[in-house]
């Protein structure tokens, strides 16, 4: 039996602040009921069941965004960043990197760069969850330098021979479609770079076994293996030699998806946090009457609130299409330190308990860990704000 289904308005009629507040509340039900009770078996298995993709597009959660004609709601990206959020409160940081991965990154690819075919045969199935994505940029050396990738895509009659290899690549043991970064042009650096749309059932196309990493253990990662694999003129997303310039056009969404993970993770820690301050007693009194407590959790809610405040400032400059990509790095920046910070404080106030895998709040620790990682790290975003800074300086 499924959870039930959100009714988003109809089409035509504008989303009014009850509908927002009736998904929201439809969105919370999913998980309860579709995630909740199973996610620690997932994380033990450190992998999501294929199905998982399946139950979540029958009740409407992926591709929230795009036209009614392609499988969406015709939403905002709003209500796809609020998904994202509310996976990532729940403690299930797993799946909610698994899920901005194909709701957030990849569809949103496709919707933006592909043509009315591409569209076509790839968006309605991921929508259904009949098709999971990923997005293969990362190689064992080379991580935010695209120059040195060395993936390539050799023009050949009719198409493109692929060959290199990708690693880290989340949704990577289970995704029917990768959109793949290579070089055209080896010769031409980050400007040689191309993305094409890769069907994992292509001969050539391998994986390795699952990555096992020490925290969002659900979110499936491996290393991806392209031999002599061959794909078709029209799997060429955009054009020849552009991939580096959509790449930049593409990352602050990106961006506003890991900085609503962080929103979510940290308003979820605070209030597992909350609850047993109130309920565990030392020395005579309840641990929330310490006044190192209450100081803790009133600097954590005041950073959340300050996050969430410039969190909205981005969301309202991306949907203008006048977010920047300095912008985005210091959303990405600020708030994924942040989480970091607060649940590492959230953490202390629960002892030695803390440290147990009983406690819901150690998941929360070690899933955040990533976060200033993926997605371009904490030191790749000070160089970006560190460089808009000296070049309007000169």
């Amino acid at each position: 039996m499924h959870a039930p289904t959100p009714q988003p308005p109809d089409a035509t009629e504008a989303w009014s602040d009850a509908d927002l507040d009736l998904f929201h509340d439809s969105v919370r039900r999913i998980l309860a009921h579709e995630v909740a009770p199973h996610y620690d078996d997932w994380e033990a298995a450190h992998c999501l069941p294929r199905s998982l993709w399946n139950r979540l597009g029958d009740a409407g959660l992926l591709g929230v965004d795009l036209p009614a004609s392609l499988g969406g709601c015709d939403a905002g990206v709003d209500l796809c960043l609020m998904i994202c959020e509310e996976i990532s409160r729940q403690g299930f940081g797993g799946l909610a990197s698994a899920y901005n991965i194909h709701a957030n990154i990849v569809m949103p690819y496709l919707w933006h760069l592909g043509s009315e075919a591409q569209q076509q045969r790839w968006l309605p199935a991921m929508a259904r969850g009949d098709v999971l994505g990923a997005i293969a940029m990362t190689e064992p050396a080379a991580g935010s330098d695209l120059a040195a990738m060395r993936t390539s895509a050799e023009k050949v009659e009719g198409g493109y021979k692929l060959n290199g290899s990708k690693v880290f690549i989340t949704n990577g043991l289970l995704a029917e479609l990768v959109i793949v970064c290579a070089k055209t042009d080896p010769s031409a650096g980050a400007r040689g770079v191309s993305l094409f749309l890769v069907d994992t059932s292509l001969p050539g196309f391998s994986r390795g076994k699952g990555i096992a990493k020490i925290g969002q253990h659900a979110s499936d990662t491996a290393e991806l293996f392209f031999d002599d694999l061959v794909v078709a003129d029209d799997a060429l997303l955009g054009e020849v030699g552009k991939g580096f310039v959509y790449l930049m056009q593409e990352l602050p969404r990106e961006r506003l998806g890991v900085a609503a993970q962080s929103l979510g993770a940290i308003d979820g820690a605070l209030q597992l946090t909350l609850d047993y301050v109130q309920e565990r007693r030392a020395f005579g009194q309840a641990i929330g009457d310490f006044q190192n407590t209450r100081f803790t959790l009133a600097e954590v809610k005041a950073q959340l609130d300050v996050g969430r405040a410039y969190f909205q400032q981005c969301l309202s400059a991306y949907s203008r299409g006048e977010m920047s990509a300095v912008a985005a790095a210091t959303l990405k920046l600020t708030l994924t330190e942040m989480q970091c910070r607060s649940i590492d404080r959230c953490l202390q106030l629960f002892g030695g308990y803390g440290y147990t895998l009983e406690y819901p709040i150690s998941r929360f620790f070690v899933d955040a860990r990533i976060q200033t990682i993926y997605a371009g790290t904490s030191e790749i975003m000070k160089e970006m704000i560190a460089r808009d800074l000296l070049g309007r300086g000169r």
